[in-house]
């Protein structure tokens, strides 16, 4: 069954910036959505998120998994626990090490086993832009590549691609939506 996950950030919902957009594009295009809000968002920790998401979620050689934020650390997670390749990853504004500007972040693992990942997602596509307010840029959509190979779009200007805090609503992302369509 073609299905899809969407994983927002920490304090964030379901319901904000381009996630419910990107969700009615994959249902109309015949794909099970789950949109989950995540336990205790305001504090995106792994021992809460992690089992949350793999006992509630539904994987296999069909399924897409797409995450904001601390929602692509959660989906790297999700890859090295779970026994089946899925067809699809789309990270954006990922990372895998705490911030540059010195947060500490409870939803990163000490270390990850890439191979395993890798091994678990047929294509990844890294999406980060070089002026990410978190300091979440194109360096760590380099490390991202680095371990998991892929595509990898490094975007210009657009900040965390979707934040309350600096008041960017990203309501829509065309270009997602190309990625997702040329990448079935």
């Amino acid at each position: 069954m073609k299905n899809a996950s969407i994983f927002h950030g920490q304090g964030d919902n379901p319901n904000q910036y381009w996630l419910p957009y990107i969700k009615n594009h994959l249902e109309t295009i015949g794909y099970k959505v789950w949109l989950p809000q995540l336990p205790n968002t305001d504090n995106s920790d792994l021992k809460d998120w992690l089992p949350y998401s793999l006992q509630h979620g539904k994987y296999n050689s069909e399924s897409i998994l797409i995450g904001h934020s601390a929602g692509c650390a959660l989906i790297l997670s999700i890859l090295e626990n779970i026994k089946v390749k899925i067809k699809l990853a789309i990270l954006v504004a990922g990372y895998t090490t705490n911030s540059p500007k010195g947060a500490y972040e409870p939803i990163l693992q000490d270390t990850y086993d890439w191979e395993k990942i890798k091994n678990h997602c047929e294509k990844f596509i890294i999406i980060n832009s070089d002026n990410d307010p978190w300091g979440y840029d194109e360096k760590h959509g380099n490390i991202l590549h680095d371990h998991l190979g892929g595509d990898l779009i490094i975007l210009h200007g657009e900040g965390h691609i979707g934040s309350a805090e600096f008041n960017q609503p990203y309501l829509e992302f065309p270009l997602l939506v190309q990625l997702i369509d040329a990448n079935l």
